[in-house]
């Protein structure tokens, strides 16, 4: 296993460029194989990318609240401390390794945002206090408890079809998340995982000699602070209780009402919503609240520059047929029994390309949930499927990556040779699942 560990590695090192060039070479990918496997033109490809590139954008933003109002939320003094208190069980790296493992798969399976940003800070704060544990093998067991997120509370795929106008509601109605995010079969692969993930993750701990540790120092954080004396008007309001109080109590209200009105509807509006509300209350100033909003906002960078090329690529995906030639190459090969197998696999490489759920979703459903039909397969459990080969390959597509890497100032050739050996075995629990629940 340290073999494989060191051998993965350094692959990553050597070979995996920066997310930015990644997404411009999955771009001219797209356009080759569109060329090849459709009857779509060079002119007409560039048409497709260029009619597709801003496609994303109310979904972008939707994306960068969930990241930011994770993060907010994340960071709130009440958070931190409750970090500092998980981490003081660590007592050694293999358990700083499992611990962190645990706690970013139950952050990602409340929130995919709170999970990435709850996990590298937990990260740090184990690095800081354990001695000998491997920093990136830290941030890649932080960002391996990503791939519970889609069975969770903020998975884009079963949230949107358990929301009234849906796209595909003509063709499948509404789709309660008790058939989704809380069947059984869900539950029991979401279970398995965080078995099996956190004792993988400490198998992966590297070799002695190689393996890197940080300073703790470079962690220590100082606040400027102002003397009440020297606090002007607008100062007094910027750290005023009060005003974060009093905002926090609106949003808190209306969320009860909703919740009272709609039981525990979930969607990605209201988990915004929650997590906004909270981080301002958890905060306690407006100024402290705006200066977490302000370093959330840098991790959102990647997302903001690259889900325009994103939405190229889906276009060209979408608009020249290649999806559904995808798609359809495995709907052909299944039956009865494989079906939500192959429908994962699918979802998995179409993901390197569209790398968003709600996105990837919008290419695939149509396909997918005409297979289910014609095969009599649960169209609940077919979303599921795609749901979980979407969040199953982001564990090596950097994309997602962007903002625990930011925060733990890594790039993400420093945490993808463990994601790979992560990505097997996840994939192995998941397949399983699906093809025997």
């Amino acid at each position: 296993m340290k073999g494989l560990i060191s051998l993965s590695n350094k692959i990553m090192q050597r070979y995996l460029p920066d997310p930015f060039l990644f997404v411009v070479i999955l771009t001219l990918a797209v356009f080759g194989l569109g060329l090849i496997f459709t009857e779509s033109s060079s002119l007409e490809m560039v048409q497709y990318w260029g009619d597709g590139f801003w496609s994303l954008l109310a979904f972008s933003m939707q994306m960068v609240l969930v990241l930011v109002t994770g993060y907010v939320l994340a960071s709130s003094p009440l958070f931190k401390r409750f970090l500092g208190f998980l981490a003081s069980f660590a007592k050694s790296p293999g358990s700083a390794i499992v611990i962190v493992t645990v706690v970013s798969m139950i952050a990602s399976w409340i929130n995919w945002g709170f999970g990435l940003v709850i996990g590298a800070l937990f990260a740090k704060e184990l690095a800081k206090r354990v001695k000998g544990v491997d920093y990136r093998l830290l941030i890649a067991s932080a960002y391996s408890g990503f791939v519970v997120w889609h069975a969770g509370f903020s998975g884009s795929i079963p949230l949107s079809i358990a929301t009234d106008g849906h796209p595909f509601q003509d063709l499948i109605g509404v789709i309660s998340t008790n058939e989704t995010i809380f069947a059984t079969s869900t539950l029991i692969i979401v279970a398995a995982l965080f078995i099996v993930l956190p004792i993988t993750n400490r198998m992966l701990m590297p070799a002695k000699d190689e393996t890197i540790t940080v300073d703790p120092e470079l962690f220590n954080e100082t606040a400027a602070t102002l003397e009440k004396e020297a606090m002007t008007p607008a100062d007094k309001l910027e750290n005023s209780m009060i005003l974060s109080i009093i905002v926090a109590v609106l949003g808190i209200v209306f969320l009860f009402s909703y919740f009272i009105k709609n039981g525990f509807a979930l969607n990605l509006d209201i988990v915004n919503f929650l997590f906004l509300f909270l981080g301002i209350l958890f905060h306690g100033t407006p100024k402290r609240f705006l200066a977490a909003v302000q370093e959330a906002i840098k991790g959102a960078s990647g997302i903001v520059i690259q889900f325009p090329f994103y939405a190229g690529i889906m276009g060209m995906m979408t608009a020249s047929g290649l999806a559904v030639v995808m798609s359809e190459a495995f709907v052909s090969i299944s039956n009865d029994v494989t079906f939500y197998f192959f429908a994962f696999l699918s979802a998995g490489i179409v993901n390197f390309f569209v790398p968003s759920g709600g996105g990837q979703w919008a290419v695939q459903a149509p396909i997918m949930l005409d297979a289910a039909q014609t095969l009599d397969a649960s169209v609940a459990k077919t979303a599921m499927a795609v749901a979980w080969g979407d969040a199953w390959t982001n564990l090596i597509q950097p994309f997602w990556a962007l903002p625990a890497l930011a925060i733990a100032g890594l790039k993400a050739k420093d945490i993808m040779g463990y994601c790979v050996i992560i990505l097997v075995i996840s994939g192995v629990v998941i397949s399983l699942g699906l093809l025997f629940l």
